[in-house]
């Protein structure tokens, strides 16, 4: 009897550990994913940095937003707004960042469009942007917290996993927004913007233009 009752309890302690080891891979396994979709999209804003660059040394200026609203596939989704002359672009200085114009991808790797803002000045088809041209958009650690980067002309934000204040393919802002005070600076469409270790509710990824790549480059083109 006593030999009987240690079998069964060595075949719980098996099915135990088996059950623990599976979990614990399930677990290891969607944490390792969840780690290759921020390297993704970390590198795609890398990308959509260079693809910036790019544009500028082209046109002399960086391109509009794109409508953030529209569906994917709709007559101008993707493409940079208009800068009529005399004004600014049309719809804002923020909304999507102008997937189909930069010839870049659409979404992160979580399926929702990049946030970008630029200044208008660096827009501005009109009056081309010079070596003395400041930006408007300033990064900060938190909040109202110490500044990271300033004078920027253009930020890019993935909004992260949570999606929070991001607008996917069909056009429609994630909701809820946040209640982080962090990540809600990130999506309010003012030229404040935090960059900062991801939380428990902050897991925006955010890059933005230097000015002093940007006219560095210009200069090596012979643009400014």
């Amino acid at each position: 009897m006593k030999s009987q009752r240690g079998v069964a309890l060595l075949v719980i302690l098996m099915i135990a550990g088996v059950m623990g080891a599976f979990f614990a891979l399930r677990a290891f396994n969607s944490a390792g994913a969840e780690r290759d979709k921020v390297t993704a999209t970390t590198q795609a804003l890398a990308q959509a940095n260079d693809a910036l660059l790019g544009f500028a040394i082209a046109n002399g200026r960086l391109p509009c937003p794109a409508d953030p609203t529209l569906v994917s596939g709709a007559v101008g989704a993707g493409l940079a707004r208009l800068f009529p002359v005399g004004g600014t672009c049309t719809g804002g200085l923020s909304g999507a960042l102008p997937w189909a114009t930069l010839g870049l991808s659409e979404t992160d790797a979580w399926g929702n469009r990049y946030t970008y803002r630029v200044t208008k000045e660096f827009a501005d088809p009109g009056t081309l942007f010079g070596l003395a041209t400041l930006g408007d958009s300033t990064i900060r650690v938190t909040s109202g917290g110490a500044i990271l980067a300033s004078t920027l002309p253009a930020v890019i934000v993935s909004h992260g996993k949570n999606g929070s204040g991001a607008y996917n393919t069909n056009g429609k802002q994630v909701l809820p927004i946040s209640t982080d005070a962090d990540e809600v600076e990130n999506s309010d469409g003012n030229p404040n913007f935090v960059s900062k270790t991801p939380t428990a509710t902050f897991d925006d990824i955010v890059t933005w233009l230097s000015p002093n790549i940007l006219f560095n480059r210009m200069q090596k083109a012979g643009k400014l």
